[in-house]
């Protein structure tokens, strides 16, 4: 594929056209129609590989892999048309099982994080968007009512309904760190498969992300969302997991994997050794975050640039915004949280992965705000241009950042969607 060859990440057009061309090479396997349609007016599109198999129609078993739930997480999309073209070349897995593969979740946000070659972490972030919570289709459930929710998010649920997966695969990345995968439930033996991977192709393993703090970890780098009912401690984000789209599978005794992979990988994030002092790194990693969201939001109101500019001056001006202040809102509770939340014990890996995701919070928060100000040619734009070129040279040199093609990238996704789906199947869970 092309654009892997290239280390370039597909926008929603290409990603459309790519499945276009599919569907016409195995016009008897291959199906792509149109879920729904974003708030902008994009379509939604679903590539299916059809099952193999004398099973009847409704004993079909089916999984759905979504890509692109996160606009600064582009390679989903490309995992997505690998995968597609991997079943139709060793068809095993659709024996009995229909794949399908929401190719973006939300290309109005894919659209506005324009970083199709991003050759380092500040060619990253020049053009970097993620829309606040309420506006990413996975996470709004968690944070509207049902009332509010945007579209695509409507159109994820219908899709869940209508498939009823008996594995349903999100595929995110992080800009800088290891992999992990994140769990609904259990799948016996996955840990297995993900080490393998990821040391083939030396990828990091992330053994204490921040996303899945205390949670029940069967194996290096694999974390069960906690049950619901039970604390789940380190969860520093005012989303709770268990409301998200993620768990609209378990109405038909489905399970969902969250498969990260980094872009940049650090290899720092993979160790196990104790945290001399885990309290003491964590308060002065919320102090830190605290004085870098104070710049982020001292720039943004001195700038007196309006919440909702007019059109015409910038269209991508308003969720820009957005995003900006509802980081910054976000990042006091972050803060608190490692402050009133740290563990007595804790790996080295741990505190890494906090580290990292204080930065990136207050970086992507300082960025989104230079589009703004960049676009409108004001004054503070250059200071803030420095102060995030600075950011990002620091995290790539505290991190030890090195790149990981978007071919490797996708392999990884790759192999682990396919050993979530076997061992699901060896363990007999699907029927």
């Amino acid at each position: 594929m092309t654009l892997l060859r290239d280390m370039c990440y597909p926008t929603p057009r290409e990603l459309g056209l790519a499945a276009r061309a599919l569907t016409d090479e195995h016009p008897d396997e291959v199906r792509l129609r149109q879920a729904g349609t974003s708030r902008a007016g994009q379509p939604l599109w679903v590539l299916s590989v059809a099952a193999i198999g004398d099973a009847p129609r409704d004993a079909e078993r089916s999984v759905l892999v979504v890509a692109g739930a996160h606009a600064n997480e582009p390679v989903g999309g490309a995992t997505a048309l690998s995968l597609a073209r991997r079943l139709l070349d060793d068809p095993a897995p659709r024996a009995g099982c229909g794949w399908h593969f929401l190719l973006c979740a939300d290309p109005d946000g894919a659209n506005l994080h324009r970083t199709p070659r991003p050759y380092s972490l500040l060619d990253y972030h020049r053009n970097f968007f993620r829309p606040p919570g309420p506006e990413q289709p996975e996470w709004a459930p968690s944070l509207l009512p049902p009332d509010r929710l945007p579209p695509e998010t409507l159109a994820l649920l219908a899709l869940i309904d209508e498939l009823r997966p008996v594995l349903q695969v999100s595929l995110h990345a992080t800009d800088l760190g290891g992999s992990w995968v994140q769990l609904t439930r259990d799948i016996p033996g996955l840990a297995e498969p993900f080490a393998k991977s990821a040391a083939d192709l030396r990828i990091p393993v992330e053994n204490g992300a921040s996303d899945a703090a205390g949670w029940p970890s069967p194996g290096p780098g694999i974390f069960v969302i906690p049950q619901p009912g039970s604390e789940a401690a380190g969860a520093f984000h005012p989303e709770d997991t268990r409301l998200s789209t993620w768990y609209h599978a378990h109405r038909y005794a489905g399970t969902t994997a969250i498969v990260e992979v980094p872009m940049w990988a650090s290899d720092l994030v993979d160790d196990p050794t104790p945290h001399p002092d885990p309290r003491g790194a964590l308060r002065m990693l919320a102090e830190r975050l605290t004085a870098d969201a104070a710049l982020v939001a001292g720039v943004r109101g001195r700038a007196r640039v309006p919440q909702e500019p007019r059109p015409y001056e910038d269209p991508a001006a308003a969720p820009l915004l957005r995003a900006v202040d509802w980081t910054l809102a976000l990042i006091p509770q972050v803060a608190a949280g490692w402050t009133a939340g740290a563990p007595a014990e804790a790996t080295a890996a741990y505190v890494v992965s906090i580290d990292a995701f204080g930065r990136r919070l207050s970086l992507r928060a300082a960025a989104m705000l230079l589009r703004v100000l960049h676009a409108q040619g004001h004054p503070a734009a250059p200071g803030l241009d420095r102060l995030v070129t600075g950011w990002c040279e620091d995290f790539a040199s505290r991190f030890g950042a090195r790149w990981v093609p978007v071919a490797t990238q996708v392999e990884h996704q790759s192999r682990i969607v396919l050993a979530a789906y076997a061992r699901l199947v060896a363990a007999g869970r699907p029927g």
